[in-house]
């Protein structure tokens, strides 16, 4: 993998840079990263123009609702990074409700080029990251990504990242209340 990687916040200005990572379906699906954001009637319903044209106006507002990362000046990956309450799917499910109550930001998507991945792309994404949360006085950084049972997963089912990656860069499990889905932080000094 090219270590040359470099990161920057999505903003208007990079909206191209989105888009063309994302291509013509939005990532996966038409999701263009509302999946965390939407009930799912309204994201079923938004599904693809309307999807992208949502996540467009949170940008234009001037939110930052994550981070691109680049090689070579080519928008190679996306992590979506908020605060916890930006997310309103993760209060809504049994397995992802809160740990405790203190405040955190939370890290709920990954996508990868499918040329870099599997290549610690999202190992560095998480790092960036991290340094964002840390900037932004956030103190703890949460994650969602997926344990499989066994073998891999297929690269679909891991938009939330897999545990191991989340390890590499330094968080640890704090409970999980499914067997594939540990929840995970990052505590900041």
């Amino acid at each position: 993998m090219d270590t040359n990687l470099t990161f920057h916040l999505l903003t208007s200005e990079r909206w191209p840079d989105l888009e063309k990572l994302f291509g013509k379906n939005g990532a996966c699906g038409g999701c263009w990263c509302m999946w965390w954001k939407l009930s799912r009637a309204e994201f079923e319903k938004k599904k693809g123009a309307g999807n992208k044209s949502a996540i467009k106006r949170i940008i234009n507002s001037g939110a930052v609702p994550g981070i691109l990362a680049y090689t070579g000046g080519e928008p190679v990956g996306w992590c979506a990074v908020e605060p916890r309450e930006s997310y309103s799917t993760l209060s809504r499910s049994r397995v992802l409700q809160p740990v405790d109550d203190k405040s955190v930001w939370s890290v709920v998507c990954f996508f990868i080029a499918k040329a870099y991945r599997r290549k610690g792309v999202t190992v560095k994404l998480l790092e960036a990251a991290i340094d964002y949360v840390r900037k932004n006085g956030g103190k703890i950084l949460e994650g969602y990504p997926v344990e499989p049972k066994k073998g891999t997963t297929a690269d679909a089912f891991a938009y939330t990242g897999l545990a191991s990656a989340f390890r590499k860069a330094g968080f640890v499990e704090v409970l999980r209340r499914s067997p594939t889905r540990p929840i995970m932080r990052y505590y900041i000094r």
